[in-house]
């Protein structure tokens, strides 16, 4: 691991490198650089050329093919790129309150575009407890909802406070195979409504109190893109999926307005500290333009912000009502300073695991033991419906983004585009297909056929609980083999994005690079498929800078460190593109500019707190994938007990 990056001499953070250049005088900012200062800089005068701050004695990895190296960049007043090139080159543009940071070798790049996220989410969670996604028997379970009964107002709550609880691991109950039942909360000692929230995303627990304020009984039927299980007497278990999950949610008392802004202000400031410049909220509607109305009001959003248009199933069969919601939710809330409109988001499918299986497949899940069932999965919308929905959005300049996670879902993506492009003539739409679990192969090549994305959460791809022994008995090998095919598609000419999903999954933006690479990651127990489907570091570094930056068709102005470019830039604390890729999952992010300004610095009393949290999250329990694979070695490799 190399040195951290400091300023140019070791000094306490409250001397600025402001302070520190214009005490050094424009002499002993030349010799930062290690030459002499030209005229201007000499003279120590601001002038419209000089930089406002130049990182020096750097590895730059611009991003830009075939460019020649660069081991400095020159920040511009206009929050844009000035130059790159070598130290010497870049003396010219010192002047006198220049900022000149000494980055020690380590990599300055272009910041971290995030394709797949739900911040808000994230903030929403923050306020509520947590079961980290822990495998649990029953009584496990019921002794910590016991302490959170307790921690969350115990009797005085009693008995319409409603207990939430985030990050409830789906596939985590003990033994395997044991299926959630209201009956098991009921047991809990309270009248309370009770409501389990899945880690995924997609799946809700709730006992039988929450069940019956939601109105839920056995005749209740299923909502459009959405399932109540139901027992084999015909009564609802208290398992809702996906969008049935809103029957229960809508009961369930919001936050305060001040409380949500705190939070996701602290949650952002998070993904600053990881180096993320940019993100694509990937569900959003006016409830969540309210609260990013608010952060950038207050000052409080420091990426720049894409918000995708949620669309439900019944929606996306009305294009033109569709239309009309998101152009309203856009007249209305366009003057946002850090928003930028385009994108709406539609649910194709659900998840593929057991027991969930709502991910629409081409053939049938398996029974575990080889055989075939009739469960191919829910396919929430029709490849007619998707084609006509992206082509009304289309032809007004959006762009879609599908959840497909199935290879049946998949295809009806790819199919609704290819529709869509035959019936608007549009050739760079860029539109786009998040997660990919599973791709056939006979669709590789579509995707850059058809100019669509392909927005992968690479963190997923390596060998836990959830790709195995959740997935590999219930598809079988033959299908397995294609689970995330990231180099597939690379070599079939697709352009990759790179998506966190968060809160679905913590943000450990560098863990999801290194996994790309060696389909292992930090927490995985081997290799998944890292021969056929692992990505070099030079296309993984792309797919999370330009690669994204292109689905959100901002490529012309950041993703790469190139002249003229927006200065999105992070510096690390080591050299990416160097170090041994499993030092990568512990990379640091020093410093994190937007613009050119500064939204993240690790040597500020903000930025130490915003690191200590993240440092937090990965030290914490980890997902019940992981928590399976690791067993009984936590101790030893130091992700807890």
């Amino acid at each position: 691991m190399t040195s951290s990056p400091s300023l140019s001499r070791p000094l306490p953070r409250a001397v600025s490198r402001r302070e520190l250049i214009a005490a050094a005088g424009a002499a002993g900012a030349a010799g930062l650089l290690g030459t002499a200062a030209g005229p201007a800089a000499a003279a120590g005068s601001r002038t419209a050329a000089s930089a406002s701050l130049i990182i020096h004695n750097a590895r730059v990895f611009t991003g830009v093919a075939g460019a020649r190296p660069a081991e400095a960049v020159a920040v511009g007043r206009d929050g844009r790129i000035l130059a790159t090139g070598t130290g010497s080159a870049l003396r010219r543009l010192i002047g006198r309150d220049t900022e000149v940071v000494n980055a020690r070798g380590n990599t300055v790049m272009s910041g971290i575009h995030d394709g797949h996220v739900h911040p808000l989410g994230a903030g929403d969670r923050s306020l509520r407890p947590s079961l980290e996604g822990a495998e649990t028997t029953v009584a496990e379970l019921q002794e910590i909802l016991k302490g959170f009964l307790a921690d969350t107002g115990g009797a005085a709550q009693e008995p319409d406070g409603w207990l939430v609880v985030e990050d409830w691991n789906p596939v985590g109950l003990l033994p395997t195979g044991t299926n959630p039942h209201h009956s098991m909360l009921d047991a809990l000692p309270t009248r309370r409504p009770v409501a389990l929230v899945g880690g995924d995303g997609h799946n809700l627990w709730a006992n039988r109190r929450a069940l019956e304020i939601a109105g839920i009984t056995a005749a209740t039927p299923d909502p459009v893109g959405g399932r109540i299980v139901k027992g084999p007497d015909g009564q609802p278990t208290g398992l809702l999926k996906d969008d049935a999950q809103e029957l229960v949610q809508q009961h369930i008392p919001e936050p305060t307005q001040a409380e949500l802004v705190a939070a996701c202000a602290q949650v952002l400031g998070q993904a600053a500290a990881s180096g993320v410049t940019t993100m694509m909220d990937a569900l959003a509607g006016r409830h969540e333009l309210r609260l990013y109305q608010a952060l950038a009001k207050s000052g409080k959003l420091p990426q720049r912000m894409l918000p995708a248009i949620r669309l439900d199933a019944e929606q996306a069969q009305d294009p033109g009502a569709s239309l009309a919601y998101a152009r309203g939710l856009q007249r209305e809330f366009q003057g946002v300073r850090g928003l930028r409109f385009g994108m709406v988001k539609v649910f194709l499918d659900g998840v593929i695991e057991y027991p969930a299986q709502t991910a629409a497949l081409l053939k049938p899940y398996l029974d575990g033991n080889g055989k075939p069932t009739n469960n191919r999965g829910e396919l929430y919308v029709s490849a007619r419906d998707y084609g006509r929905l992206t082509a009304a959005f289309n032809r007004i300049g959006w762009q879609m983004h599908a959840h497909g996670l199935g290879d049946r879902a998949v295809r009806t993506a790819l199919d609704g585009y290819a529709y869509a492009r035959h019936a608007t003539g549009r050739r760079d739409a860029r539109n786009a297909i998040a997660h990919l679990q599973l791709v056939d192969p006979a669709d590789l090549r579509r995707f850059a056929q058809l100019g669509v994305a392909a927005c992968m959460q690479l963190q997923w791809a390596a060998k836990d609980t959830w790709t195995m022994e959740a997935l590999l008995p219930y598809i079988g090998p033959e299908r397995h083999r294609w689970m995330y095919p990231a180099r597939s598609l690379e070599k079939a000419g697709a352009r990759l994005a790179g998506g966190s999903d968060w809160p679905v999954d913590a943000l450990q933006v560098w863990n999801q690079l290194r996994t790309a690479i060696d389909r292992k990651g930090a927490y995985g127990e081997g290799e998944l498929y890292r021969r056929l489907e692992g990505l070099s570091r030079a296309s993984v570094l792309r797919m999370h800078t330009l690669g994204t930056a292109w689905q959100l068709r901002q490529d012309g102005l950041t993703g790469t460190v190139e002249k003229g470019k927006a200065a999105d830039l992070v510096l690390l604390d080591r050299d990416v593109t160097r170090c041994p890729v499993p030092d990568i999952s512990d990379t640091k992010v020093e410093l994190t500019l937007v613009g050119g300004r500064t939204v993240h610095d690790a040597h500020t009393a903000t930025g130490r707190a915003a690191a200590a949290r993240l440092t937090r999250a990965a030290q914490g329990p980890r997902p019940a994938s992981y928590a399976s694979v690791h067993g009984g070695r936590h101790r030893a490799c130091g992700c807890g007990s």
